[in-house]
């Protein structure tokens, strides 16, 4: 089968890391999953654990809070699944100054991107779509809405399909 990339759109608990996991296996046996999140908090830490119980044991996990790019090149697998771009955005932005934010964002992506291109894997890669609702009254809310934005439009050019969830049913939109 021939490599794919694969993005995965939708709100908070809309069934994505879910459909992810369910289809990894189809793309590939040696499924790899690229975790973004940091434990921050007991909250974060329990979200966390709960995923890994969900995974199969078999699958390699790694941990990559920034510079993804450098981890997927490193990758032994024949699918990876990134999980999640929302999070990546908000690592990066936390690490950087306020006006190398953009910048920043910017070229993790290009970099996962190009990390993509020079392996030999699927890639499935799952983010939140936040431009949904009400403007962000704050600054900050309001640059990462753009970025993260910014960031699954650079995806979705690029993915061979992107799929949104709505209350755990994936609709095609490429």
């Amino acid at each position: 089968m021939a490599k794919q990339l694969v993005l995965i759109l939708g709100g908070a608990r809309s069934g994505k890391s879910r459909y992810a996991q369910d289809l990894a296996p189809k793309l590939g046996s040696r499924v790899a999953y690229l975790a973004t999140a940091e434990a921050r908090d007991d909250e974060m830490q329990s979200r966390i654990a709960n995923h890994r119980a969900e995974r199969p044991a078999d699958w390699q996990t790694l941990e990559a809070a920034q510079n993804v790019g450098a981890s997927l090149a490193r990758v032994q697998a024949d699918v990876v699944i990134l999980d999640c771009l929302t999070l990546l955005v908000t690592n990066v932005m936390l690490a950087a100054g306020e006006s190398d934010q953009q910048s920043r964002v910017n070229d993790e992506v290009v970099k996962l991107i190009a990390a993509y291109r020079a392996g030999n894997f699927s890639l499935v890669i799952v983010s939140n779509e936040v431009g949904l609702g009400i403007v962000p009254e704050n600054p900050l809310a309001r640059a990462y809405r753009d970025l993260l934005g910014a960031a699954n439009q650079q995806i979705a050019r690029v993915a061979d399909s992107v799929l949104w969830m709505v209350a755990g049913l994936p609709m095609r939109v490429k």
